[in-house]
């Protein structure tokens, strides 16, 4: 395996953790914007309120994307165990 294999691989991992963590954290950010004007226009500043609905949104957002991340992580998991054969030891 030469070193650009494995400086490809590194990038394809580092892409898919990016692609894979993005809707929860898109979600989470959305969300917290949205209570934030809400704290802000009400002067409530309680933590709880910030925490609460950014967990439930993230979990929900997992629920339903979770079949699309577990595929793309199972065909980079496969493309990487085919390489396998690919790698010379010395």
């Amino acid at each position: 395996m030469q070193p650009d294999d494995v400086i490809r691989i590194i990038q394809e991992a580092l892409l898919l953790t990016v692609l894979l963590s993005a809707p929860a954290v898109l979600a989470a950010m959305l969300v917290g914007i949205i209570v934030s004007v809400f704290q802000a226009a009400t002067q409530i500043q309680e933590s709880a309120i910030s925490a609460i609905p950014k967990i439930i949104v993230v979990y929900l957002v997992l629920l339903v994307a979770g079949a699309w991340l577990l595929r793309e992580l199972l065909q980079f998991s496969l493309a990487l165990f085919e390489q396998i054969g690919n790698v010379a030891w010395r």
